[in-house]
């Protein structure tokens, strides 16, 4: 019977994820990432797409080529749209997309000066979906996708509980560690009250933030709580420990919107002239790391592999290791692998995989510490040995 049951809830799963765009924004924070990777002129990046904001972020650095590459062709349907406003060159209609999350008359504008530098194969998502960042649209982009529409519940759940809506508001205007703290502490049982929780150890609801199945175990097997238990945890050290003032990934979360202070790199008007005449270097691929990797070998100098190892290593072991096999055949000594885990600890690594990757718990550690996002059970940096 659990089996059974198993079985629904994968293909509960793996139809809404081929159906939707699941991410309208990363949740990898760019700034650990890049302090770990150190890229220049000479960097090859291979990477998964995700909504497409790092590899923006990561461009600024002006590695050589970043190759963006995910199943999902909404995800890279995004990326090609955050191109498309670059490339038209009016930073205030980019960042009003991207940043404020809504922009009046968008369908004229997207037809007037965005579709046409779009590829074909964007068309029938953005030719329904533009429409996503009209202002009468529940005021924002940034709350539709599966992920989105699980944040526009819970904004719309905590606008009626108006004591805990407005602690949320003074959690991020505070302007100090100390003063988070209190505030936090006044917010926590109003925020994970028993209603949250019990949404939150929901399958449905793991699955519209993307967190498939393997993962939630992962999860549940060390928290006793559940998956409201490692939310307990994270949030606490994500509001106690880190500063809030530059934390857009949660401000954004909560409002829907960036703020030019509070935002990616990519949406900072000052970067915006250097990504123009960078956007070439950003080449999009809808397939898997391992088939990218048989049509265009090479040495590549980093991979950024987020979580989706995870996955593999529950559903389909051979092409995890396929993937290892393929990403150490491409590449060299010294090159980079960085990748995030809902485990505490990952035990699927390859034995090959272990001889030939050095890994540094340090770094893993400090970038596990600094991470602004806080949803990770875990990091790994590691460097090809031979």
């Amino acid at each position: 019977m659990k089996s059974k049951i198993n079985e629904l809830k994968d293909k509960l799963f793996s139809n809404i994820h081929s159906n939707n765009l699941i991410y309208n924004t990363c949740w990898e924070d760019p700034r650990t990432d890049r302090k770990m990777m150190k890229l220049d002129a000479d960097s090859k990046v291979v990477m998964i797409t995700s909504a497409g904001c790092n590899a923006l972020d990561y461009v600024l650095d002006k590695p050589n080529e970043i190759n963006c590459i995910d199943l999902n062709f909404r995800q890279n349907s995004l990326l090609e749209l955050k191109k498309a406003t670059i490339l038209h060159g009016d930073f205030e209609k980019h960042f009003d997309m991207f940043g404020r999350g809504c922009l009046a008359h968008v369908d004229e504008h997207y037809r007037q000066y965005l579709r046409d530098v779009l590829p074909e194969y964007t068309y029938p998502f953005w030719d329904k979906k533009i429409k996503c960042f009209e202002t009468a649209k529940r005021g924002s982009f940034y709350f539709h996708g599966t992920s989105g529409n699980f944040a526009w519940i819970f904004k719309k759940y905590f606008d009626t509980k108006k004591k805990t809506k407005a602690l949320i508001m003074d959690l991020f205007d505070c302007a100090s560690l100390e003063e988070q703290r209190e505030v936090y502490e006044k917010l926590e049982p109003k925020l994970l009250n028993k209603l949250v929780v019990w949404m939150m150890n929901l399958h449905i609801t793991t699955t519209m933030l993307g967190v498939p199945r393997p993962q939630r175990d992962l999860i549940v097997e060390k928290y006793p709580e559940g998956m409201s238990g490692y939310l307990r945890d994270n949030l606490r050290h994500i509001f106690t420990e880190l500063p809030i003032q530059d934390n857009y990934f949660w401000h954004l979360y909560i409002k829907g919107n960036y703020t030019e202070r509070n935002c990616p790199e990519y949406l900072r008007e000052e970067n915006f002239g250097p990504l123009q005449g960078m956007m070439d270097r950003v080449k999009l691929n809808t397939t898997s790391i391992s088939q990218f990797l048989k049509d265009n070998p090479g040495e590549y100098t980093h991979y950024v592999l987020l979580d989706h190892q995870d996955w593999l290593a529950f559903y389909q072991p051979e092409a995890l290791e396929e993937e290892w096999r393929l990403i150490l055949e491409n590449s060299k000594p010294g090159t980079k692998i960085l990748l995030r885990s809902a485990a505490l600890e990952v035990d699927f690594f390859p034995e090959f995989v272990k001889q030939r990757v050095k890994f540094s718990p340090s770094e893993a550690a400090e970038s596990q510490q600094n991470d602004r996002v806080g949803t990770y059970g875990s990091t790994y940096f590691g460097e090809v040995l031979t």
